[in-house]
């Protein structure tokens, strides 16, 4: 047997050097990080509500479909439509003073609002195109219409602030560039570099919180504007912060309300912030509380 046939049989095949396996990473990954980056910053326009420039890449009419489908399904989570016609005629009542706004009759979103029949847990949120939902829980809480209008006026906030369909297009171009930054750094050779790339995920989901709370801050301010607007008493919100932060108290489970809105004691200050800036000589006399 040929002694050199057996060796060159025998030796192992070569690896590719590392540095061009990094260099492929790294060109991969700011392609794709280039990608999302133009994706999302092609799809700029401006909210004639707020009158700030957003990125969004769904048109309204996709936001309303979205909304109406998804609508029974989150309802039923929250044991449905109430079949309290005195509660529903009240939110209709109250809601209905702010949908006639110029502002929000303008929009073209097709608002409706809905009292779900959840006894237990305090809520209230939007869905993207219009569909607003409180749950009994929460209205039963409530002791006055301009608090009413308060909660209300936020969600439709958000709705008119086009949060949701913001919110994706965030969440889309977090996603690209905290995926380009694992794929620029993750080798499989180097079990070391796993620590980089859970450090790009855990920035993306940063990120992602902060707009959040940013979306949260503007429905505040929307909702304290839409409510005085529409009549009522503004600072009824700042008691409908109290309420709720009562509602949190010591319980074992927070209300879950607390898990898609900033802590209320918190959101007080800026409220206040609204009310001065809405009214720096005072809030006017006569509006409903």
């Amino acid at each position: 047997m040929n002694p050199n046939l057996f060796t060159q049989r025998a030796m192992p095949m070569q690896s590719r050097p590392q540095g061009k396996s990094l260099g492929l990473r790294l060109l991969i990954g700011l392609g794709v990080a280039a990608f999302s980056l133009f994706s999302y910053f092609n799809s700029s326009s401006v909210n004639t509500v707020t009158g700030e420039k957003q990125y969004i890449k769904i048109s309204a009419q996709q936001e309303i479909a979205m909304g109406l489908q998804a609508a029974p399904q989150v309802a039923g989570q929250y044991g449905g439509q109430t079949q309290d016609a005195k509660a529903q005629a009240l939110v209709e009542r109250v809601c209905g003073n702010l949908a006639r706004l110029p502002n929000i009759k303008e929009s073209g979103y097709p608002l409706e609002f809905h009292v779900l029949a959840d006894e237990q847990t305090i809520n209230a949120f939007a869905l993207p195109g219009g569909q607003t939902f409180i749950t009994m829980a929460l209205l039963r809480r409530l002791e006055t219409e301009g608090q009413i209008a308060g909660v209300m006026g936020h969600e439709i906030g958000h709705v008119l602030a086009r949060h949701g369909a913001e919110q994706m297009a965030k969440q889309e171009l977090t996603q690209g560039l905290s995926g380009a930054a694992v794929l620029a750094t993750y080798d499989p050779a180097d079990p070391s570099s796993m620590r980089t790339s859970q450090v790009a995920m855990m920035i993306g989901n940063l990120a992602t919180m902060k707009f959040g709370r940013d979306d949260e801050l503007e429905s505040d301010y929307l909702g304290v504007r839409f409510m005085a607007e529409a009549g009522y008493d503004p600072r009824s919100m700042i008691r409908v912060m109290e309420i709720l932060a009562a509602a949190g108290g010591g319980a074992k489970r927070q209300p879950e309300f607390f898990s898609t809105h900033p802590n209320p004691e918190n959101r007080i200050a800026r409220i206040k912030e609204a009310i001065n800036k809405l009214y720096p000589n005072g809030v006017p006399q006569g509006l409903k509380p």
